[in-house]
C-alpha cells in the first residue's frame, strides 16, 4: 500500500514538473507533505533534509560563487577575452573555454551569469546574432559543473549518497577524469561545429531586443475632456484601451512612473505606449491629441537622466509567478516594464497583468540608480550594459586564497565539505569580499527547497520498497547482458528525467535505484553512481531541464525546439562516450 501510494504521489509530482505552471520547489514541498499525511515519511522527519549536508554544502557554494564574482576575478578574465578577437569562432571557443573552467569551481549558472551579458555586448558590438553564442554558453556551464564535487549540485548529492552506501564521499576531484574528458568532447564539438546549427534569431541591422519606441507617443489632454479628473487607474476602464501611461510631463517637469492614483489635469502631456489602434481609441472624441513636432519628454526637467535597460529574469526570483501588478514596479522602485519578451515573442500589451516567468527579459525604464536597485532586488540579470566588478588585487588575491583554503581542507580530509565551505563562506562576509545583504541574495532558495523537501521524499521511494521494484524491472535483461548495457539504461533514464524534471530531483529519485542495481549484479557501487552524477548534469534537450539553459532562453530568442538541434548531439556524444569512460576509470 505504502509503496503504491509513494508511486502515485511521485508520478503526479512528475507532471507537475513537466506542466511547469507550478514551481519546482512547491511541487517538491507538495510532495513532501503528501507523503508525510498518508504516514509514510514521519512527521519528526519531514524537515530533516533542511539540515542534509548536500542542502548546507550547495548553499555555501552560492555563497562563494558570488563572492568570486564580487572579488572582480571572472570579470578581469572576461574583459581581457573580449580584446583579444572579434572573430566569431575565436569568441565561442574562448567564451565557452572560460565558462567550462569557471562552472568546476563556482556554480554553473552563477559562472554563465556572470559572462552571459559579456557575450551580448560582444554580439551586439560586432554585430553578430547572440542566439548564436548563448546556447554554447549554457551548454559549456552544464559541462564544466561535471569536473569536480562542487561545479553542481548532482555531484554534491550523489557524493552524499555513496557515503550512506559505502561510508565514505567522493573527493572534490574524483568527478575530474570523467567529467573532464566529456566537458573537452562536448567543447570540441560545440565551438567546432555545434553552434552552427542554431538558428540566427535577431538580424544584425536590428541588434536590439525590443524596438519600443515605434510604440512611445506624447498626447496632451484638452480643455474640457473628459479625461480631466480621472485617475490613471481609471483610463484603461474609460477608454476601453489597453495604453501604459509611462509619465506626465506637467509644467515642463517630467513625472516619472506617476502613482495609479494620479488625477490627469488639462494640458497634461502623456508619455503613452501604445499600439495604432489603441493610440485612436486615446485620442478620439476630443479627449486629446498627438503632440507635434519635436518630442516634448526630451526637453522637459528630469528627462535626461531617464533610461531604459534589458533585464532577464533569474529562476529564484521573486518575481517569478507574479504579474507586474503584484510586484508593485512603480510604487516601489519607481520604473517602468515597457516590454517582455519570452520564448523568441515580444508582448507588449497587457503587460501589467502577464505572469513573469524564469528566462524572461524584461526592458525596464527608469533612473539609473532606480534600476540598479530593482535589479539587485528582484534578482534580475542585467543584459550587456552592465558594471564589471574589477575589483582590487588584494580583494582578488583574498577571494582565491580563502578559497583555496577551503578546497585544500576538503583534499586533505581535515574538513568535511560543508564545514570547510560553511566556514569559507563566513570568511569572505567577515573579510568583506562580499557584502552581508549579498549573502542571502546569493542563495538559489528554490532549489536549496526542492534538495530539502525531496531528500525524505527520496528516502521514503526507497523505504517503501519502491526503488526496488524499479531496480527488479530493470533486472529483467538476462544477467549474462554486458555490463555496459545496465549503465547506459540508467544513464538514458536519468538524462530523460534530468531535461523534463530538476537534475537535483533526478539524482534523489535514480541514486538509490543504481545503488540497488549495483548490489543485486554483484558488481562495485562507483560506476552506477558516476553514471547517474553525469546524466543528471547532462540537460540538453530542453530549457526547463537545467536553469542554464533557461536562463539563455530569453535573450537568444530560442524556441522549445531549438534546443535539440544542437544538444541532441550533445547527448549522444555524452553516450557514447560516458560509459566507456567510467568503466575504465571506475572498474566494475
Amino acid at each position: 500500500m505504502d509503496q503504491s501510494i509513494v508511486f502515485i504521489t511521485l508520478a503526479l509530482a512528475l507532471i507537475l514538473f513537466i506542466w511547469d505552471k507550478v514551481r519546482y520547489d512547491i511541487v517538491a514541498f507538495l510532495t513532501l507533505f503528501t507523503l508525510v499525511v498518508f504516514g509514510i515519511i514521519p512527521s519528526s522527519e519531514a524537515f530533516k533534509g533542511l539540515s542534509h549536508p548536500a542542502v548546507i554544502t550547495v548553499a555555501a557554494v552560492l555563497i562563494i560563487s558570488k563572492a568570486l564574482q564580487y572579488s572582480g576575478l571572472v570579470d578581469v578574465i572576461v574583459d581581457w577575452i573580449s580584446r583579444i578577437s572579434e572573430k566569431l569562432w575565436i569568441q565561442i571557443i574562448l567564451l565557452c573555454g572560460i565558462v567550462a573552467l569557471a562552472s568546476g569551481f563556482i556554480n554553473n549558472i552563477g559562472a554563465l551569469a556572470i559572462i552571459m551579458p559579456v557575450a551580448i555586448h560582444l554580439s551586439r558590438k560586432n554585430k553578430f546574432s547572440p542566439s548564436i553564442l548563448l546556447m554554447p554558453l549554457a551548454f559549456a556551464s552544464i559541462l564544466g559543473g561535471m569536473i569536480t564535487l562542487i561545479g553542481t549540485p548532482p555531484n554534491i548529492i550523489i557524493s552524499t549518497f555513496r557515503e550512506e552506501a559505502l561510508g565514505s564521499r567522493f573527493e572534490m576531484f574524483d568527478f575530474a577524469p570523467v567529467g573532464l574528458a566529456l566537458t573537452v568532447v562536448g567543447l570540441l564539438f560545440i565551438t567546432l561545429l555545434g553552434w552552427r546549427f542554431l538558428p540566427k534569431r535577431q538580424s544584425a541591422e536590428s541588434p536590439d531586443i525590443f524596438e519600443i519606441e515605434n510604440y512611445i507617443t506624447e498626447v496632451i489632454i484638452l480643455p474640457n475632456s473628459d479625461l480631466i479628473g480621472v485617475t490613471i487607474f481609471k483610463v484603461n476602464e474609460l477608454l476601453k484601451t489597453e495604453v501604459i501611461i509611462l509619465g506626465i510631463i506637467r509644467n515642463n517637469v517630467r513625472i516619472h512612473a506617476p502613482s495609479p492614483w494620479e488625477e490627469l489635469l488639462e494640458g497634461d502631456i502623456l508619455i503613452l505606449e501604445a499600439d495604432t489602434e489603441d493610440l485612436k481609441k486615446f485620442t478620439d472624441s476630443k479627449r486629446s491629441t498627438l503632440a507635434e513636432g519635436k518630442l516634448l519628454r526630451d526637453s522637459a526637467r528630469g528627462s535626461d537622466i531617464i533610461q531604459t535597460a534589458e533585464a532577464v529574469v533569474m529562476a529564484n526570483s521573486l518575481c517569478v509567478g507574479s504579474s507586474v501588478t503584484e510586484i508593485r514596479m512603480r510604487s516601489q522602485y519607481n520604473i517602468n516594464v515597457l516590454a517582455i519578451a519570452r520564448e523568441n515573442k515580444k508582448i507588449k500589451k497587457r503587460i501589467a497583468q502577464t505572469i513573469i516567468k524564469q528566462g524572461d527579459v524584461l526592458l525596464l525604464q527608469g533612473r539609473p540608480e532606480n534600476l540598479k536597485e530593482a535589479m539587485k532586488s528582484l534578482n534580475f540579470l542585467p543584459l550587456a550594459e552592465r558594471e564589471l566588478h574589477l575589483g582590487r588585487p588584494t580583494r582578488v588575491i583574498g577571494a582565491l586564497s580563502i578559497f583555496a583554503a577551503a578546497i585544500i581542507l576538503v583534499i586533505t580530509g581535515l574538513l568535511r565539505v560543508e564545514i570547510a565551505f560553511s566556514f569559507a563562506a563566513v570568511i569572505l562576509v567577515i573579510s568583506k569580499i562580499l557584502p552581508l545583504k549579498e549573502v542571502y541574495l546569493s542563495v538559489d532558495w528554490p532549489v536549496i527547497i526542492l534538495l530539502a523537501a525531496m531528500i525524505p521524499v527520496g528516502e521514503a521511494f526507497e523505504s517503501s520498497g519502491g526503488a526496488a521494484t524499479v531496480t527488479s524491472l530493470i533486472l529483467t535483461l538476462d544477467n549474462d547482458y554486458p555490463v555496459w548495457i545496465f549503465l547506459g539504461l540508467l544513464m538514458t533514464i536519468t538524462l530523460v528525467l534530468s531535461n523534463i524534471i530538476n537534475n537535483a530531483a533526478t539524482v534523489v529519485l535514480m541514486a538509490p535505484i543504481a545503488i540497488k542495481v549495483a548490489e543485486s549484479l554483484g558488481l562495485a557501487t562507483d560506476p552506477f553512481l558516476m553514471t547517474i552524477a553525469v546524466g543528471a548534469s547532462c540537460a540538453f534537450l530542453t530549457p526547463i531541464g537545467h536553469q542554464s539553459n533557461t536562463l539563455v532562453m530569453g535573450p537568444g530568442g530560442y524556441k522549445f525546439s531549438d534546443y535539440w538541434k544542437m544538444g541532441l548531439p550533445v547527448t549522444i556524444l555524452i553516450l557514447l562516450f560516458g560509459i566507456p569512460l567510467i568503466l575504465y576509470v571506475w572498474p566494475v
